[in-house]
């Protein structure tokens, strides 16, 4: 259950405990238009007086403060870890196999550390029918590809695809697709199957030449952006059901955020989104934290400019902004950072089920098998130690409901290199969304 954000003036007097309250509880932040506070709990936002804000920033008893000034509400999220979600999302790795090689790929350029295989597509088949086993009508799934590099086997993932169109047809239910791709080998006939089927596709681009090339080789170590490009424009000319991002992993070497969200908006990308490289699988360009001030700082930079276009009426795509703005928005609040070993699992070639897709082939993250569907001992099991309030230090943080922990994988291999990024992301946010919402109300109905 999502909470309603609320956008209110409070103002009380009278209040002013000693001390300073506890960070866990509250998040104080300001805009030209005042003061405003996000309570943790449920992801409420709410402006305040600045008499409020100095005594919520002075007070030694969160929950007299939080009662007095009328912002306390039950907890929105307790221990409990969801009972035995029902499957509503599989992402299949149809090629466990790839013809690039980028230096950083968890997936160990691939292979994910084993033999090169394909899908069959007996797999494909058992895996679509898991997904719509016990779907009800009016429901919605997600029927995902990656790899490796999916259009390696691009027969698999178009029969799965059209096996799961006829089967939401037939159970009166919605079914998305995606495939995640490093666009060297789409054709127009790709793009005319995603199309028909409105595919969500991102590509993978690091983003200008120099840097992509750099990150992004083939086997051979030949530069692959200008071939992608080649591949890719046709899509977006033809883009109308179909959404073509282009998702770029950000690594030391390709800090220049805004030239590159402009380069692909200019190309036409429906959006481009950006993620930091926290845990490779080489070790290879993960972020450290000098970088990861820089990638923030980017970040700010092309959400100023998103703030700017939308002040415009303008459309600027920048995805990780446009996401922000929507669960703010939404007063969105989870104990998880994604669906991750609930209700989406990563199928491997084999048929295993993994928490996701890039725990394919790693033990620590295996949950049963198509045939006989999630192992729910070892699934109960993960989701309460992923829990956030497990989580150290996510329990004593003010952005664990927004933020959910962070990447199951990546926290596991590294730990969490990124807290004062994602917090001084989702500070800049929470900022944006005030203003937006004060001066663009209108963004928010459509």
């Amino acid at each position: 259950m999502q909470a309603q954000t609320r956008l209110v003036q409070i103002h009380r007097n009278g209040f002013a405990p000693a001390e300073r309250l506890r960070p866990p509880a509250f998040h104080l932040f300001g805009t030209a238009a005042g003061s405003h506070v996000l309570m943790v709990n449920g992801s409420r936002i709410f402006s305040i007086a600045e008499d409020v804000a100095m005594a919520l920033r002075a007070s030694d008893d969160e929950d007299q403060a939080i009662r007095y000034f009328g912002l306390d509400a039950p907890a929105y999220i307790d221990d409990a870890a969801p009972l035995d979600p029902p499957v509503r999302s599989l992402s299949l790795a149809v090629a466990q196999k790839c013809n690039l090689a980028c230096t950083y790929c968890y997936a160990q350029q691939g292979d994910f550390g084993n033999v090169p295989k394909d899908m069959s597509t007996e797999v494909a088949d058992r895996s679509v029918d898991l997904l719509f086993s016990s779907v009800r009508s009016g429901e919605r799934v997600q029927l995902t590809f990656l790899g490796g590099e999916p259009l390696t086997n691009r027969g698999v993932l178009r029969r799965a695809t059209e096996r799961a169109a006829i089967l939401a047809a037939r159970s009166g239910t919605e079914v998305r697709f995606s495939v995640t791709t490093n666009g060297t080998l789409l054709t127009p006939e790709d793009g005319e199957f995603f199309e028909r089927h409105g595919f969500a596709v991102t590509i993978s681009l690091d983003g200008p030449a120099e840097a992509h090339d750099a990150l992004r080789p083939s086997k051979g170590g030949a530069p692959t952006f200008d071939r992608v490009m080649s591949r890719v424009l046709p899509l977006l000319r033809l883009q109308r059901r179909m959404q073509v991002s282009a998702r770029v992993t950000v690594t030391p070497l390709n800090l220049s955020l805004r030239e590159t969200l402009d380069g692909f908006l200019n190309a036409g990308f429906h959006s481009v989104g950006f993620s930091p490289l926290l845990s490779s699988g080489s070790g290879q360009a993960e972020m450290s934290g000098q970088e990861l001030e820089t990638m923030l700082a980017g970040m700010v930079a092309c959400g100023e400019e998103f703030e700017r276009r939308i002040l415009r009426g303008e459309r600027y795509s920048f995805l990780n902004m446009t996401n922000a703005m929507q669960q703010l928005h939404k007063g969105t609040h989870r104990p998880y950072p994604c669906g991750a070993g609930a209700g989406y699992f990563g199928v491997s070639a084999d048929g295993e089920l993994y928490a996701c897709h890039r725990f394919v082939e790693d033990p620590d993250g295996h949950m049963g098998d198509i045939d006989s569907g999630p192992d729910r001992a070892r699934q109960r099991t993960w989701l309460t130690e992923r829990h956030v309030h497990r989580q150290e230090p996510c329990r004593s943080c003010w952005a664990r409901y927004l933020c959910g922990g962070g990447c199951h994988h990546e926290t596991i291999r590294r730990g969490r290199p990124a807290c004062d990024y994602i917090r001084g992301w989702l500070d800049y946010c929470l900022r944006a969304y005030v203003r937006l919402l004060h001066a663009r109300p209108e963004y928010f109905a459509a």
